[in-house]
Order: C-alpha cells, then sequence, then structure tokens
C-alpha cells in the first residue's frame, strides 16, 4: 500500500487543513498517549475483520453483449498470464504504478468510454492530469486489446452504473461490487477482486478490540442507537450494510447512516467526532487510514 500512499496523502493535507481544531480531540490523544508510554496513538485504526464477502466486476452496457464476451476473455487473460497479479502489485506491493490518460470523447473516433468515480483509491484515484489505480491500468489495456482509445469520465458513484445503463458509457469500472440492483442498468462481467466492508473507528477507541471475527463485530454493531452516526461513501456497498438491503441480503444497523461524497471525507468526520464510525470498502479503508495517520 506505501506506493499509493502519495496520492491519499495530498488529499489527507487538503482535509486536515479544512478540519477545525478541536481541543477535545488534543487531550483524547494527549490522553491516549500517557497510555502508550508517551507514543502517540493513530488518529484512526480499521478493524481487521471483513464484515462482508464481495465480489468486484466490470458493468458493461446491456446492448453491447459483444463487449460482455471481450471483457470476459480479457479477463480470463490477464488472470492467467500473472497480468492482473502484476498491476495488484504495484498498488499493494513493490511495484510502481502507471500513469493513465484520457483522451477527450469524440463520437467520430473508436473509442471505449468507461465510467468511474476517481475517489477510490487504490483502485481508482487522479494525480494532475493522470488516473491512477488497478481498474484504470486494466482499462488501458482493455483498450488497447480491442484497439480503442481510452476515454475515462469521473463522475459521482451513484452515476456509474447509471450513465451506462443510459447508454452515455460502455462499462463501468470503479470497484463495483456484483449485485442484482445494479443489473438493472449493466450487465456485469466475470469477477476480478474479492472485497469486503471493514470498520474505521478512532485511534483511542478500544470497543472492538477483542472481536476476532464478523459475528462479534456485528454483535457490539447492533447494540448501537439512532443517536449513533456511521458514515458512508454515498452509493456503495458500504451504505446498504448500514440502512439494510433485502436485495443485497443485509438486514441493517440501528445507527444513522451518514453518506460522504468519498471515503476520506467520511474518515475526515470521524476525526472531528461529528460521526462515531466509518464503513467501506477494505483496500480504500486501508489507504486512507495509513494516509490520514501519517499526517498526524
Amino acid at each position: 500500500m506505501k506506493k499509493i500512499l502519495a496520492g491519499c496523502l495530498i488529499l489527507a493535507l487538503s482535509l486536515t487543513a479544512l478540519a477545525g481544531c478541536g481541543g477535545k480531540e488534543t487531550a483524547d490523544t494527549n490522553t491516549e498517549a500517557a497510555r502508550n508510554g508517551g507514543e502517540k496513538a493513530p488518529a484512526v485504526k480499521v478493524l481487521e475483520i471483513d464484515l462482508t464477502q464481495e465480489e468486484y466486476a466490470f458493468g458493461i452496457d446491456k446492448d453491447q453483449p459483444e463487449l460482455q464476451e471481450s471483457v470476459n476473455a480479457f479477463i480470463k487473460e490477464i488472470k492467467e498470464n500473472g497480468t492482473l497479479d502484476a498491476i495488484c502489485d504495484k498498488y499493494f506491493g513493490d511495484g510502481e504504478p502507471t500513469a493513465v490518460k484520457s483522451a477527450k470523447q469524440d463520437d467520430s473516433k473508436d473509442q471505449l468510454i468507461v465510467a468511474t468515480n476517481a475517489a477510490f483509491e487504490p483502485f481508482e484515484y487522479t494525480a494532475g492530469q493522470d488516473y491512477y489505480g488497478i481498474d484504470m491500468e486494466i482499462a488501458a489495456l482493455l483498450a488497447e486489446k480491442l484497439n480503442k482509445e481510452l476515454v475515462i469520465l469521473n463522475m459521482d458513484f451513484d452515476a456509474v452504473c447509471l450513465s451506462v445503463g443510459q447508454h452515455k458509457c460502455d462499462i463501468a469500472m470503479a470497484g463495483l461490487t456484483v449485485n442484482e440492483e445494479r443489473e438493472e442498468y449493466v450487465t456485469f462481467s466475470e469477477s476480478y477482486y474479492e472485497a469486503s466492508q471493514r470498520l474505521i473507528v478512532k485511534g483511542s477507541d478500544t470497543e472492538f478490540d477483542a472481536c476476532k471475527d464478523a459475528a462479534a463485530a456485528e454483535e457490539l454493531l447492533a447494540g448501537l442507537s439512532d443517536s449513533d452516526k456511521i458514515g458512508v461513501q454515498g452509493g456503495t456497498t458500504g451504505q446498504y450494510y448500514v440502512e439494510g438491503d433485502e436485495d443485497w441480503g443485509f438486514a441493517g444497523l440501528p445507527a444513522q447512516c451518514v453518506p460522504y461524497k468519498t471515503g476520506s471525507l467520511a474518515v475526515q468526520d470521524l476525526i472531528n467526532g461529528n460521526i462515531q464510525y466509518v464503513i467501506i470498502d477494505a483496500a480504500p479503508a486501508q489507504c486512507i487510514t495509513e494516509a490520514i495517520n501519517q499526517m498526524q
């Protein structure tokens, strides 16, 4: 994860500048540091327990079955020849991320139009004018394979599948969990990544420290009340997990669900004391917490 911290650190810097200087937070941090023998506690931490089991796939225009066939063949190819592992190593290991550039949309050209939400590191994010991330590098290779020019359209996450369903984009590549509700808008490819939801808490929070599995964590979460607030990135699996959704198989939690435009904004509000917890996908959770803790 160390290779993607630079992008997260830039975001963390901007968020820190926007945050208020709360005296209570400073006092809490100092108290925790004293308990830790003088070592400063992290601002936030991730509960290392998978609350869900999910699969990511790409959402394809229903009117392009030939594209689905090509994408499935491509996913199989990059899995078998090690390309997918090599891309993931750039973001989770010692590899060097590759910048991906987007062409301007031009209906007169043969282009692959990709819908994404570039606020979901390490799967998609921006640095300057370039795109980075696991999905973005796959998108670049897919466009090359199809002999098409790559166009990336960055939008709110809620609009990603909708834009494909309205035939404004060919494919959604945005860390999408396979689900029947989204299949109203897109046809999913074969899965390419196993994911999960994880809980982020303040670094001084010990409530979940004794939890050994998801059942134990969910038992504590079930004891929350409607006065408790859990932050999520709007439109993601985390929101469905907190609010509850029959199609997703989630019973929901008794706490208030507070949607944010990005997971980073949710975590910053956790630090500011406006919410109690954040629930987001495991890889972004790790990236965000590591970057923010480095800034403390």
